[in-house]
């Protein structure tokens, strides 16, 4: 295949769209489908099917950019560090991320930008409950997909990218985990561990409550890391909270994930810098934008109090990338 033909293809099989796809490589919508059409007679079979409405890859075309688009990253990207190399620079953006979804789409995002900018790096890392908007606004990173809400007059806020139903978390032998319900004012008779005691009082009040609807206080007790909070609640010395999807990266036999519809859900949002708005920073909203919207709706439903698995996350549609008001 000759390079502008992969790029044709693969960028077609990501857009799916004809004229975005001409748009994106700076080629008219006809020269295009000749391209396309001119590999699907030398493969002999169809790549894509067209109609009025919607582009859709056949499973013949499926196969092609799976095999293919891991190949044509690794040209992109030999080629872009030969030309850093010979410059003597890259475009180096570094990406925090607060959860293992979170870093999924951060991932995602990143193998994104670097198709449509070689020149840039990605660099990520985990950034800790304890200490939420140190690393960003210490320049340890760029930007961030973050836990909501964030109310910072230095900082800018995307759209949310992820929207989780609420769980919390106890030992298997406490008697939330046999009781009918569990609501706020129960939280008065246990302790709630948190881990975020670098946080802004109001992100705290949002996702650890220090007092029931009726007034009486929730005992708390902070520790260092997501970690630490888990290995309290397997102890039995106390419960806290998470997200529905955590489950299926931080199930223990000894925990019990309970439905706490009474507290609003968790949302992620990517978060930067109002004074460090770069290209690549812009690129990088992009892409994680895209991916987002490209992702299944998945509807949500109930988790059952054995922690079995049954998640119930949702993916919501966002607006477009710009700040939120």
């Amino acid at each position: 295949m000759e390079r502008h033909e992969m790029e044709a293809f693969l960028t077609l099989a990501e857009e799916l769209h004809f004229r975005r796809t001409s748009e994106r490589l700076g080629l008219a919508q006809g020269r295009v489908s000749q391209t396309i059409k001119k590999l699907e007679r030398r493969i002999g079979a169809r790549l894509f099917e067209r109609t009025s409405r919607k582009v859709a890859l056949t499973p013949v075309g499926e196969k092609l950019r799976d095999d293919l688009l891991p190949a044509y990253q690794q040209v992109q990207r030999a080629l872009a560090d030969a030309a850093a190399a010979a410059r003597g620079t890259r475009d180096v953006l570094r990406v925090g991320y607060f959860s293992p979804m979170a870093a999924e789409l951060v991932l995602k995002a990143a193998d994104r930008l670097s198709t449509r900018c070689p020149d840039a790096e990605v660099q990520i890392q985990e950034i800790h409950l304890s200490d939420p908007l140190g690393p960003i606004r210490g320049g340890q990173v760029h930007l961030q997909v973050t836990q909501l809400p964030i109310d910072e007059p230095d900082l800018a806020v995307g759209p949310v990218l992820i929207s989780e139903e609420r769980r919390l978390l106890v030992h298997h032998e406490h008697p939330f985990a046999r009781a009918a319900t569990v609501t706020l004012e129960d939280l008065a008779a246990t302790t709630v561990i948190s881990c975020a005691a670098a946080a802004p009082q109001y992100w705290q009040a949002y996702h650890c409550p220090h007092q029931t609807p009726s007034g009486r206080p929730v005992p708390h007790v902070v520790v260092g890391n997501w970690h630490e909070a888990l290995a309290m609640v397997g102890a039995g010395k106390g419960v806290t909270f998470a997200s529905a999807r955590s489950e299926q990266y931080h199930a223990r036999p000894d925990t019990v994930w309970l439905p706490f519809p009474h507290l609003p859900r968790f949302e992620y949002a990517t978060i930067w810098p109002r004074t460090g708005t770069t290209p690549v920073v812009q690129a990088f909203l992009q892409a994680i934008h895209d991916i987002h919207e490209d992702a299944p709706r998945v509807p949500a439903q109930s988790t059952s109090r054995s922690g079995s698995g049954d998640l119930g996350g949702l993916v919501e549609t966002a607006p477009p990338v710009g700040e939120n008001s």
